[in-house]
Order: structure tokens, then sequence, then C-alpha cells
């Protein structure tokens, strides 16, 4: 199949990318020519394991970068829609997914007209939104603005659905190569079985596909994201009554919860496994980064829109949001409560490790309270640096508050304490680390209880609290 993606962000180059390694040919728009040349060169402009590799064997074969939307949907049978869809508190912004639909609106018109002249029937494509949009938004405001300006009707002229995409930044191609479920939502079943064509190779390999309408297809990809951080914001209040009644470890209580029959498998050799629900299912300093945050609070103002209280994923963003502080008051256990001129490092400015990304991490509140009391603050991350000055900065950080270390020795060579916010895993050589220049002794307060309790002996952690 011929595939036109509209935008090269994690989601469209990705998908764009994962979609020419299972065989169809794909052209990739964004209007931005630099960044269009650098995938054309085979450089990813995003950080994403996997990518470079995957980019290198497709492009200039199977697919290509273009500011050319025109170009890029000549006979296409699927346009993909992958732009951002920021919120602003009360609405999500769907500026860039109109506009898009408006320029593949004039384009279905300009190769109607173009049929119609030489005598042809126009290729039919099915224009499919994959941005993350509330439920109703594709087969209204969407379909309008394209019949608007196209003159044509969907279902008729063109086909028209929905495909959230279900990638895990870090770990956003694997994701891709091996999903757990694919959905596609057609406003009628030439769009929808058009769509499922193009992910044929998977379902043939066993792979779910969920065939149902573009509102349905929205709502699932909003169900999803919820459910996550429900789990992560329960994890985390039970973290809170751990270390409010005393004598208790959260990451002990969560191990025992993991074995219950409803979060493990046997395999095929009868060895027992955890289901992945569990790696949420641990305490920790707060869930971040471009989608959890973002969903969460445009499923919650748009049911509230329509009259629908939203109580309980209230209460999980509020969790969420007095988390990252849960990390100075541990901190002050070990320092005291001032902290005015106390060397601080936070290990992790990423919201995640294997990205990048700084966007909603709980290292941008931790690290902005620790240079608000005073704390000389050094911080380190092994790809996330010039995203978290830039981060930092639009927080209200001056720029000379923070220092960031070359490297993970130095970061730790003069610290007095230690704040481990994002598990990367070189952070796991920390103790030894420590322990090697002589450092055992210095405060270590573990955002994501990653290292083991016992490895530093002023170890102190989320939802830890032996000492009570």
């Amino acid at each position: 199949m011929k595939i036109c993606v509209v935008g090269t962000g994690y989601v469209g180059l990705v998908s764009g990318t994962g979609l020419a390694s299972v065989g169809h040919e794909v052209a990739c728009v964004d209007v931005d020519a630099a960044k269009v040349e650098r995938i054309n060169r085979g450089e990813p402009p995003i950080h994403e394991e996997g990518l470079e590799a995957l980019l290198k064997a497709n492009v200039g074969r199977r697919l290509r970068a273009t500011t050319s939307l025109a170009s890029a949907m000549e006979n296409a049978d699927v346009a993909l829609v992958c732009v951002g869809t920021p919120f602003d508190g009360k609405l999500i912004d769907l500026s860039y997914v109109l506009q898009v639909a408006r320029e593949i609106g004039q384009v279905l018109k300009d190769q109607a007209a173009a049929a119609k002249a030489a005598g042809k029937q126009p290729h039919y494509c099915v224009v499919t939104v994959k941005s993350t949009v509330v439920p109703g938004t594709t087969d209204t405001v969407v379909r309008e603005a394209i019949e608007e300006v196209s003159g044509l009707k969907a279902g008729k002229d063109f086909g028209l659905g929905m495909n959230p995409e279900f990638l895990a930044e870090g770990v956003a191609v694997k994701d891709f190569q091996d999903p757990d479920r694919i959905v596609v939502g057609g406003i009628d079943e030439r769009s929808t079985e058009q769509l499922a064509r193009m992910y044929a190779t998977f379902e043939q390999k066993g792979v779910p596909v969920v065939r149902t309408t573009p509102r349905t297809a929205e709502m699932i990809k909003y169900t999803s994201n919820s459910f996550m951080a429900t789990m992560i914001s329960f994890s985390n209040e039970i973290a809170r009554i751990c270390d409010g009644i005393g004598g208790l470890d959260a990451a002990e209580v969560f191990k025992g919860l993991h074995l219950m029959k409803h979060l493990i498998y046997r395999d095929a050799d009868n060895n027992l496994k955890k289901a992945g629900a569990t790696s949420f299912l641990w305490a920790g300093c707060g869930f971040g980064g471009s989608c959890f945050p973002k969903d969460v609070k445009a499923i919650t103002a748009h049911a509230q829109h329509r009259g629908v209280d939203t109580p309980m994923l209230d209460a999980v963003l509020s969790t969420n949001k007095t988390q990252p502080g849960q990390m100075l008051r541990l901190l002050k256990e070990q320092l005291g409560d001032s902290l005015a001129g106390r060397r601080v490092t936070v290990l992790g400015v990423a919201f995640k490790p294997g990205t990048d990304d700084v966007r909603e991490s709980p290292a941008l509140p931790v690290i902005a309270d620790l240079v608000k009391a005073g704390a000389k603050v050094t911080a380190h991350d092994p790809i996330a640096v010039e995203t978290g000055r830039k981060a930092l900065a639009d927080y209200g950080v001056p720029a000379d508050a923070v220092s960031f270390a070359p490297s993970l020795d130095a970061a730790l060579a003069s610290a007095e304490a230690v704040l481990l916010v994002t598990s990367w895993p070189e952070y796991k050589a920390v103790p030894e680390l420590q322990s090697k220049a002589g450092r055992s002794a210095v405060p270590l307060v573990d955002g994501r209880r990653y290292l083991a309790r016992e490895s530093l002996p002023a170890y102190s952690g989320i939802g830890l609290s032996l000492g009570r």
C-alpha cells in the first residue's frame, strides 16, 4: 500500500518507518525542510532507541520525506494525520489537526479535478487521524473540515478513520514492531477494512485488530492512558499510606501484590511471568511525559464539558501533582529543614529512561523547589541535557542556578545528597561509585525505588518508612 504520514514527531516518524519496514511505500510530510533533509539522510530528528537503524534500512527504498503534501498523497491509500494536540487546561488544541485536514481537503479536491479532466476515477484514500483527539473529533470537526474544502463527501469520495497509537517513548520502535493490539475505526466498512489492510502483516501473526467506529477508537486511547495513570497514582497513594503508618516498605508490598493471580501467568515452559501492568504498580515520584498528564486532563475536561463529573480521575491528577514534593520531604528528613547552600545532585531530567523528552517530568518541579529553597543544584541526565536546560528556563529556573554535570561520577563528586528521579540503567552503578569514592554515607533519596535499599547506608525512598 501507499501511505502518506503527515507529521514526523515521535508518532509520525516511528509509525512511518515501521510501516515501511513491513513493506509499504511511505512518504512522510513535514513543513520543516531541515528536518525533511535529515530524515532523507537517515538521521532521525528525535531520540528513540532503534529508530536510526530502522530509518537507515528503509529511507531511499520504501521511505522518503518531503515538504509536499500533494506529492506524498499521490495515489495514497491511507493518509495518517500525526500532528500535535496540545492541551490548554480547558480544551485540546485542534489547530494543527484542522490545518492538516483542510490541506488534505485541498489535495483531494485537486486530485478529483485532475482525474475528472483525464476521464478517470480519483484514487480512494482513507484520511485517518492518528493524533490523540477527544471522542467525536474525527467524525465531526475533521470530517466537516475536509468536506468543506474539498467539496467531496466522506464515505463516497474518500474514506475517514481513526487509528490511535500505543507507542511508549523510549520503546516506541519495539511497541510498533510488537504491538499488543491494533485499533482501526472507520466511518464505514470500506474505510475500516482499508485501514486494517495496512496492518495485515500483524494480524496474520495473531495480533488482535479491533475494528470499530472512530469515536470508540478515540475513547480506547484515552481509556488506556487513563488506566495506566490511575495505576501509578494508586500505587503512590498506597506508598504514602505505608510511609504514614510506619514500619512498612511499599516495594515489598507491591512485590506481594504482583503475585496475585490477575497479574501473573505461566509461559510455555511453566515459568512464572509478571503481566506488563505490574510496571505501573510501583511507588515513584509521579508520571510525566506528553501523554498521561495531557490525556487525563483532556478527557476529564471533555467529560465535564458534557456535564459528567470525574472524581476518580481528578484524584489521579491531584495525587500525581503533589508526588514530586515527596522527594523534598524525604531529603529534609536526611539533611534538615534548611536546604540553603546544601549541594544536591538530581539524577535524571527526562520523564523516563530511553528518551530526551522532559515534558511534565517530575524532575522539573523537584529542581525548581530545590533552587527556591536555596540549594546548590547539580543535574545529570545521559541525553536530556539541552531539553532539560530549556524546560527549566521555561519553568522559571535561572540558567546559572543549575549545573549540568558532564558525567555521572562528576555529578556525584561533591554532592551532600543525591535525588534519583529517572531510572536510567546507568544509575544502577551509583552505590558502587559512591562506595569506591568513600561517599557511601551521602544520603540518597530514590524517587523510583530503583536501587536496593541496602545498597547505601543513608538510603531513603518513596514508600519506605522502616525508621518510623
